[in-house]
């Protein structure tokens, strides 16, 4: 990784119920990791927005879900080079619980196409983005989560 790399500071949604997690798949405008992996609901937060503004925006965006609650469970850093740049992502990981309603991308022409809730047992770290699979590590290692 070179000293000119790109950082970006992203909030994303850790959300399981009944044994399934809310993942949005990553097209092909995503920026950082790989089109076609399944990622955390989230994204970049914008300057001088508060990293769970940012979040609820995200979520609204990718699932068309709104934010209810949201409790930070940890940050994790990435480097990762995609499209001939390397990126600095840090990771704001939240515990989320979200209002009723439907699951749907709101956002057209985003990072993500697809929004769906999978079944913990059938998550497989090479279907994730290396966020998502640190979630699914989370996920295991905290019950106070579900």
């Amino acid at each position: 990784m070179n000293a000119h790399a790109q950082t970006r500071v992203s909030a994303y949604a850790v959300v399981v119920e009944d044994d399934r997690m809310l993942l949005a798949r990553l097209s092909d405008a995503s920026p950082v990791f790989a089109p076609g992996l399944w990622h955390l609901p989230g994204g970049g937060i914008d300057p001088g927005e508060q990293p769970v503004q940012g979040l609820a925006r995200e979520l609204l965006e990718e699932t068309g879900r709104e934010l209810l609650d949201a409790r930070l469970l940890d940050a994790r850093s990435y480097a990762v080079r995609r499209g001939g740049i390397d990126w600095h992502l840090v990771g704001l990981f939240y515990a989320v619980t979200l209002k009723p309603g439907a699951t749907t991308v709101a956002e057209t022409d985003g990072s993500t196409d697809a929004a769906r809730w999978m079944p913990l047992t059938e998550l497989h770290p090479s279907a994730l983005s290396p966020a998502a699979a640190d979630a699914l590590r989370l996920v295991d290692g905290t019950a106070a989560i579900r």
